[in-house]
């Protein structure tokens, strides 16, 4: 039997699917055996792809890593293990850009067996009726309760300044590869960041979104955190192959995964145990921004992380920080290359 080390992120949403289907009897008959570890969800979203390849036969991959991965030729494209008409169907199938957000420089290099998005995570109970839609509306309810957070810790200071440019209209280098943001989006959005940033309670202010939200579920400090990436344990009250429906509306959600197909994120079995989070969110995920994947891209994100949170506690000037953004930005791409 040939044994395959593989490798995904310390969370049930990421590691128990999995787990379980490696035990599957009949998983037994293929001749293979799979032997999942698990590393921080840190090292999922900036650990470099290439040392992970060298050491494992199977990665468990954030769409940002592929731009690396293809310039270390790390990942075999799925066309030569699927097909195009396979690859086809799966994308008709999937939601949002899960699987659009694997293709890189002609091909495919992952499947979206997990997906997710950044969206709203609530307390309702605590709100008074006062959830917010609009961002003037976000901005409103952090100054009246001071209880609103932003999740800024690792990567995703940058990431939560992505979206809201999305957002406002300019989903960040799309238009011109080159360019991470006009100067008007990006000052309009860096405002809009500090001023909230200055009121996140200190509480969650070194949190992962993991954090937050468990902190969320037992606390009463936070009641708002406007832009989070989903999991779907949290939104819950008090067998087949991967891509098929009957692993998707199934397996995987019995198991605490996010599954990646459609028809299971509107399923009604499938909402009515987990809350109502996949149709209170599939929206939000069709029309997801999907980042940048080109090779440098994970440093970028480190570094503009980094450097938002240091100006957000020195209240550094909006233009001189935009300025800056884009600077990293283009010392980690080369000029006129894929995003």
């Amino acid at each position: 039997m040939q044994r395959l080390e593989a490798l995904t992120w310390d969370h049930p949403r990421g590691y128990n699917a999995l787990a379980a289907a490696a035990r599957l009897q009949a998983f037994a008959g293929s001749g293979l055996s799979i032997a999942w570890d698990k590393q921080p969800l840190e090292g999922f979203e900036s650990h470099p792809i290439a040392d992970l390849c060298a050491r494992y036969d199977l990665v468990v991959l954030d769409h940002p890593h592929v731009g690396e991965a293809v310039a270390g030729e790390c990942l075999r494209p799925l066309e030569e293990i699927f097909g195009t008409e396979v690859i086809a169907g799966i994308e008709a199938d999937s939601i949002g850009p899960s699987l659009l957000s694997y293709r890189f420089a002609g091909s495919h290099w992952a499947l979206p067996l997990d997906a997710a998005t950044q969206v709203m995570a609530c307390r309702a109970d605590l709100t008074d009726g006062l959830t917010p839609i609009t961002w003037d509306e976000v901005t409103a309810l952090s100054a009246l309760t001071g209880k609103v957070a932003l999740s800024l810790a690792g990567p995703h200071a940058i990431l939560s300044f992505l979206s809201i440019a999305a957002a406002y209209g300019e989903a960040p280098a799309e238009a011109d590869p080159d360019t991470l943001v006009s100067s008007g989006t990006g000052k309009a959005v860096y405002e809009l960041v500090l001023d909230l940033a200055n009121r996140s309670p200190s509480s969650v202010r070194e949190k992962n979104p993991i954090s937050i939200l468990q902190h969320m579920a037992s606390q009463d400090d936070v009641i708002l955190c406007p832009l989070v990436y989903g999991y779907v344990n949290y939104a819950a009250p008090g067998q087949g192959r991967l891509m098929s429906p009957e692993a998707q509306i199934g397996f995987i959600p019995r198991h605490q995964g996010q599954p990646s197909l459609r028809v299971a994120w509107h399923d009604a079995g499938v909402n009515a145990h987990w809350g109502r989070f996949y149709d209170n969110t599939a929206e939000t995920l069709e029309a997801a921004y999907v980042r940048p994947r080109h090779n440098g891209y994970i440093a970028f994100q480190t570094r503009a992380s980094a450097l938002l949170r240091q100006a957000f506690d020195t209240r550094a000037p909006a233009q001189a920080i935009i300025d800056e953004l884009q600077t990293i930005y283009r010392q980690h791409r080369v000029a006129g290359g894929e995003r």
